[in-house]
């Protein structure tokens, strides 16, 4: 079985890299992004299985990135997990808006992040 690939967008590197280090200790492989713009592009290149998307990113915000790839019908398919520390309820509707198949805010639990991960797919 090909392994699942996920690509982690956050410009919090410690935050990416606990999250790419559970991730692969479950058995996923896991690319990561520090800005919008290497986000755009490395989805749009690799075609990643799940995408987990900060929202406060610099170059590219997390709801353009979202709204870019799910308007497009070659990445469309991709689940989006936003991962953020805007708790707001307009900015959890934005998100639903945008195209996040989930929203999940900071401080957040690894293991719930996992089930997500694993529910979608």
């Amino acid at each position: 079985m090909d392994k699942k690939r996920i690509l982690i967008v956050d410009d919090e590197k410690d935050i990416a890299d606990t999250i790419q280090f559970q991730l692969e200790f479950e058995g996923f492989e896991c690319l990561v992004a520090y800005d919008g713009e290497e986000a755009l592009s490395k989805a749009k290149k690799e075609n990643p299985d799940l995408i987990i998307l900060d929202i406060m990113l610099p170059k590219i915000n997390g709801y353009k990135i979202a709204r870019l790839l799910k308007f497009d019908e070659s990445y469309k398919q991709i689940p989006i997990i936003m991962l953020t520390a805007r708790t707001q309820e307009k900015d959890i509707k934005l998100g639903e808006e945008t195209g996040a198949n989930e929203y999940v805010t900071k401080p957040f639990d690894m293991d719930m992040l996992v089930a997500l991960v694993k529910k979608y797919l």
